[in-house]
């Protein structure tokens, strides 16, 4: 009878833990630390869609984490929330780690999410009738998630590649969701460089005229030249060498969610995010979803010329123009390449 038992509640176990990462089990009796406070600019959009997934499918728990995340305005917000200490790891921009280098400061990359950027710059049509080209933009007020976020750093190397600076407009921080689409509709800016489902929603309106565009693969390399790594789970040098262990566990669970995206179905999708992020209209979320799903990585690996890309990026700011900046310290697929090598979808 207790060898039945002892078999039973064997069976029972493998059958709760089923799809749950392999390294997850063996892993959470060795994590350094379970609580991982996560800082996050826009949580709603689909540039940090994985990191839902993993938080709301069970991903996280699976690997013995107990994550905290954290919603900012945008990412730039989010990042000083690590810099401040009161979040371990953000969900942000792979570019901010090459601005935080820049300022002393050593932060890493350790899993993608996004293999674009998914950021679009569009003009009001109401309040730019007779938009013709970018030096149009001069003067204008340009609404993005939130000053010094990827938003606006994308914003900003369109308007170099046409000689503007980024100071010939103002930046106006409007958030990620129906504060950016109020803001545009009421006037209150010219101009839009946020991303979906806000500008499917807007264009779809008819209220807004792209002007340049990366939420494909191909419109990404024609604006910035090259594969161009958008959102990323990354943290301090200290935080990293320090939890290798909580780290890998972090990876596999956003391993697992980029695997899980690659094969959902709209209304698994739907039955998983929350409401809020729908925007009132399912049908546009699923539009939107799909004109998307190929800027998500399929696998978390850093494209091997997306950091070149990125320093590329930045060479119009005065703050990286020029200085040293070691790009190989900046990201690692070394947990990623153990989370593919064991991690089930």
């Amino acid at each position: 009878m207790q060898r039945r038992s002892f078999l039973a509640g064997t069976a029972a176990l493998a059958a709760s833990t089923l799809g749950a990462s392999p390294l997850a089990f063996a892993q959470q009796n060795k994590l350094e630390t379970k609580k991982v406070a996560i800082a996050v600019g826009g949580k709603n959009l689909f540039y940090y869609l994985p990191l839902t997934i993993a938080e709301k499918r069970g991903f996280f728990k699976d690997e013995g984490l107990d994550v905290e995340i954290s919603d900012f305005a945008g990412g730039s917000q989010a990042l000083k929330a690590a810099v401040g200490g009161s979040a371990d790891v953000v969900s942000g921009a792979f570019e901010h780690t090459i601005l935080l280098q820049a300022q002393h400061q050593m932060f890493r990359e350790f899993v993608l999410q996004g293999r674009a950027p998914q950021i679009v710059l569009a003009i009001s049509k109401k309040a730019m009738p007779n938009y013709k080209s970018i030096a149009d933009l001069k003067g204008k007020k340009i609404g993005v998630t939130a000053p010094g976020s990827s938003t606006s750093i994308m914003a900003s190397f369109v308007l170099a590649k046409a000689g503007l600076k980024p100071s010939d407009v103002a930046f106006i921080g409007v958030g990620a969701g129906a504060g950016a689409i109020a803001a545009l509709q009421s006037g209150q800016i010219d101009a839009l460089a946020n991303l979906d489902p806000v500008m499917t929603k807007l264009e779809r309106a008819g209220d807004i005229r792209v002007i340049s565009d990366t939420r494909t693969l191909a419109d990404t390399r024609s604006v910035f030249g090259g594969n161009m790594p958008a959102g990323c789970l990354y943290a301090s040098e200290s935080f990293i060498t320090k939890n290798p262990n909580t780290t890998q566990a972090l990876t596999n669970a956003m391993v697992r969610a980029l695997k899980w995206l690659q094969g959902a179905t709209g209304t698994q999708l739907i039955d998983t995010v929350p409401e809020s992020y729908l925007l009132g209209d399912r049908a546009l979320y699923l539009a939107a979803w799909e004109h998307v799903k190929e800027a998500l990585s399929p696998d978390g690996l850093m494209p091997a010329d997306g950091p070149g890309t990125a320093l590329r990026t930045l060479q119009y700011d005065a703050n990286v123009k020029g200085k040293p900046i070691d790009m190989s310290k900046t990201w690692t697929n070394d947990f990623v390449k153990k989370a593919l090598a064991t991690v089930k979808s």
